[in-house]
């Protein structure tokens, strides 16, 4: 029996690429057994199991539009910096995320999504990856998008989450170990982008960072076994950022070139693997 999975990385407003693959999959009548996200792909992810259809991705770019115009994501550098100064620790308002997901989803509970879906944190205590397959979605999520340094650490049954990007950056093994035969991954142009070595302080931080969050993706890639088609689907971007980009710093334009440019490079690429 086959089960196609649908396997969405993080990347803060990169996540818009996965909007318009979205819907190039459903367009081409590719839809979903299972889903699994992290960070920003858990919130896309959840959408996409909520409501596999065109309808439901089309409400997804619809609240991708309207976090970018009201400006919900973003706020002044300065209230920020206060918030910074006050806490310590963050700089983004807590219940922002699960508040986006209450009002926008319209499912509370991840075993009532019309497809199975599980997303990913990193539990400080434990320094273990935590799969949330049950429970309120809203938390789960805001615990998977927990950047740190953006958002405060949260808070589920006692033990402290960050974000799921930490400990499985886009979760292929994941899908496997769940008995994917079929995988779509939904990544956001960064590991179309060879690194190359530092020249300057800032590469360093950069770089340090891009073989951190890569590594593990690289290795379950190489260990696929032959019996799952995997497909890794293109952004349609031609250079990509190799910092995660908080929600709110996109605008407008930017978030509806990167849906279309996801969507033309992945319909395309569809196109070719189904003639």
């Amino acid at each position: 029996m086959s089960t196609t999975a649908f396997v969405l990385g993080g990347g803060g407003v990169l996540g818009a690429t996965q909007v318009g693959m979205l819907r190039a999959l459903l367009a081409a009548g590719i839809t979903p057994d299972l889903v699994v996200g992290t960070s920003i792909g858990s919130v896309n992810g959840a959408f996409v199991a909520a409501d596999p259809t065109a309808d439901g991705v089309a409400r997804l770019e619809e609240l991708w539009r309207d976090v970018v115009r009201s400006g919900e994501m973003s706020e002044s550098p300065v209230r920020q910096a206060a918030r910074f100064a006050r806490h310590g620790t963050h700089v983004m308002r807590r219940g922002l995320i699960p508040g986006l997901v209450e009002r926008h989803l319209g499912v509370d509970l991840i075993e009532d999504l019309s497809v199975p879906f599980q997303c990913v944190a990193a539990e400080i205590e434990s320094s273990a990856s935590r799969w949330f397959t049950a429970g309120p979605i809203a938390s789960a999520v805001a615990a998977s998008c927990a950047v740190p340094g953006l958002f405060a650490p949260v808070e589920i049954d006692g033990a402290h989450y960050y974000d799921g990007g930490l400990v499985h950056s886009i979760p292929v093994g994941r899908a496997i170990a769940l008995g994917a035969t079929e995988i779509h991954v939904l990544q956001v142009g960064r590991v179309e982008q060879l690194l190359s070595a530092p020249t300057n302080p800032l590469d360093v931080g950069l770089v340090a960072f891009e073989i951190a969050r890569r590594h593990r993706f690289v290795e379950e890639i190489a260990e696929v076994p032959d019996s799952v088609r995997l497909h890794v689907l293109p952004s349609g971007t031609d250079k990509a950022p190799t910092t995660s980009v908080p929600l709110g710093r996109g605008t407008m334009a930017k978030v509806e070139d990167r849906m279309s440019r996801a969507f033309d490079a992945t319909s395309a690429y569809l196109d070719g693997t189904t003639r």
